[in-house]
């Protein structure tokens, strides 16, 4: 691990995490299930919710900074190409994927994204989650790196006309990786990146954990369409 501390700044990263075989299993995940897409949300991969769980060396991350009832609930595929290079200005993740809609006080907006229903969340649910970036792909200072504002996740919901103004008043850390390496950063974190400058193929796995049921009979999405 780095020396950036996960409770102060939001932000770790775990070095050499998958082995080279994990590696190649992902990246041909990539190639079938994004395809010429830059990306694409995962609910029905197979093997892929048993790759992640807490018992596997990627979600034993996602377990020492939460508790070992985590579990993935969460799953983006990003492939970032010569043919899909594009950057992303100062946000905040701010919803979730459910089963279905369920009205719940504090739940809200409402949206569909790749056919998913999401939900925006009341704030101290996302401050409970972790997010883990998983590196399929090198990712060096022009190929297009994840930049986040160290702190960031202890400001509660930021205004989308405030993230930029936040970002740019706390310390910002450049997320370099090796393949197999991964980051883990505490969700509501505010992050941006650039495109890759000269475009490059960049595949991450970004994957959100909880360790908690949603309230009122909503019911998370997870990985495993089966299951619905």
């Amino acid at each position: 691990m780095n020396t950036l501390d996960f409770q102060r700044d939001g932000a770790a990263l775990f070095r050499a995490v998958l082995s080279p075989a994990d590696l190649e299993d992902l990246r041909a995940l990539a190639d079938a299930l994004v395809g010429a897409r830059p990306g694409a949300r995962l609910s029905d991969a197979k093997g892929l919710a048993e790759k992640l769980a807490a018992t596997g060396v990627v979600g034993a991350l996602a377990a020492e900074l939460t508790s070992p009832d985590t579990r993935p609930v969460r799953a983006v595929m990003f492939d970032k190409s010569p043919a899909a290079n594009w950057a992303v200005a100062w946000h905040q993740d701010r919803v979730i994927p459910v089963r279905e809609r369920c009205d719940v006080a504090g739940f809200g907006p409402w949206t569909t994204k790749d056919g998913l229903t999401h939900v925006a969340p009341p704030f101290d649910l996302l401050a409970r989650m972790v997010t883990l970036r998983i590196h399929l792909d090198a990712v060096d200072s022009g190929n297009a790196p994840l930049r986040i504002a160290l702190g960031s996740h202890r400001l509660g919901l930021v205004k989308a006309d405030e993230v930029a103004i936040s970002a740019q008043n706390l310390r910002t850390e450049i997320c370099l990786a090796q393949a197999g390496d991964v980051w883990a950063y505490s969700t509501p974190i505010l992050h941006a990146s650039d495109r890759a400058e000269p475009a490059r193929r960049r595949r991450v796995l970004q994957v959100d954990y909880a360790d908690f049921e949603l309230p009122g009979g909503l019911k998370w999405l997870g990985l495993n369409a089966q299951e619905l």
